[in-house]
């Protein structure tokens, strides 16, 4: 039997207002696809790259587009449901990587400075001092433990998510491609809790090792999300989803994190600019999927990576209707799998605007 609940406080009634995300622009789109036939190639002959410039064109809104200013967002917090025991690290590793972040020392720094991306370090709820040099988005200090009720309130909910179209609106304004990566302890607990009730998922099937854990703790990781998912009204007790479920910002405010409900609004931040998104591994997955619930209208503007390593991350990119350019076993997170890709979106448009055409050749009927 379900829970009887009072009625919620009126912080639990705060609404997020998602900007407007322009469609995809047919006309720039089809001009591609005219300008590919025409360059210096046999047509096809670059395969998936001649179809990434054309999705590029339609979602920019240029024909030719260029992508000369890629940027990688790495939003960071913490997460009250490590103090079950689900990751191989203690919390306050969080705070130690994102100091690490900003003075160049990890993955994703390195990755960055290979492709020719910014790097944009927010703290969305990192549990401790603000770190020299990283955006302050903090909107608590962590969250709550999820398996004893809502990780954040509706209010931080909805923050979470404004913070990131803010980050979108400023430090990502000048942006042309932007990669989502993340750093919290604990989080592919949460992003596993999000992708169960957003894809209407199987814990077992969609919570992997994150951090190296063993197969005993995994089990403990599953068990961990279901009791969140009951305890939170997102699944009734033979496991069906609930009717809250299907409120999205619900689902990231009881199970959420901030970095993930930050990314999410970054995604629709981005897509409201025309500006396209790297979907990385199974956290920013996660932040995938609110965003795609919240505003249908993301989903062309969700770009994918890599195939991680996380088994939930399948089932998001299923759900998210997105094939993945390459696999490599990846599950570090940090936006390292999307950085990689970028490399081949800004290939896909450099090989488009950059090649000559056949008349420009002065090369005659094929």
């Amino acid at each position: 039997m379900a829970k009887e609940r009072s009625a919620p406080p009126a912080d639990d009634c705060a609404a997020f207002d998602a900007p407007t995300i322009p469609a995809f622009d047919d006309a720039a789109a089809d001009a591609a696809r005219a300008r590919q036939q025409e360059l210096t190639k046999p047509p096809g002959s670059l395969g998936r790259l001649e179809d990434l410039a054309v999705a590029l064109a339609g979602l920019t809104g240029d024909a030719r587009p260029a992508l000369s200013e890629p940027a990688v967002l790495v939003a960071a917090a913490d997460h009250g449901v490590v103090a079950e025991g689900v990751s191989a690290y203690p919390g306050d590793v969080t705070r130690a990587m994102l100091a690490n972040f900003a003075d160049g020392g990890a993955a994703v720094n390195a990755l960055a400075d290979v492709v020719g991306a910014a790097t944009v370090l927010v703290d969305a709820g990192v549990d401790g001092a603000p770190v020299s040099g990283v955006r302050n988005e903090k909107v608590a200090r962590g969250t709550a433990n999820l398996v004893d009720g809502p990780a954040m309130t509706r209010a931080q909910a909805v923050a979470s998510l404004e913070a990131g179209v803010r980050v979108a609106k400023t430090d990502l304004a000048t942006a042309d491609l932007v990669a989502l990566g993340e750093m919290g302890i604990g989080n592919t607990t949460v992003a596993s809790a999000l992708t169960a009730a957003l894809a209407d998922a199987d814990p077992e099937a969609v919570t992997g090792p994150g951090t190296g854990v063993d197969e005993e703790t995994r089990a403990h990781k599953v068990a961990v999300v279901e009791r969140g998912l009951r305890e939170n009204d997102l699944r009734d007790e033979d496991g069906r989803p609930t009717e809250t479920a299907t409120d999205p910002v619900e689902v990231l405010r009881r199970v959420g994190g901030f970095e993930v409900g930050l990314l999410a609004g970054a995604a629709l931040g981005c897509a409201a600019d025309r500006t396209p998104v790297v979907v990385d591994g199974v956290v920013s997955g996660a932040a995938a999927l609110v965003a795609a619930a919240v505003d249908g209208a993301v989903r062309p503007y969700l770009l994918p990576s890599h195939g991680g390593a996380e088994p939930g991350h399948a089932v998001q990119l299923d759900a998210l209707g997105l094939d993945p350019l390459f696999d490599h076993d990846l599950r570090l997170g940090e936006g390292s799998g999307a950085c990689l890709a970028l490399a081949t979106y800004r290939a896909a448009c450099a090989t488009h605007d950059g090649m000559a055409t056949f008349a420009e050749a002065g090369i005659g009927e094929r």
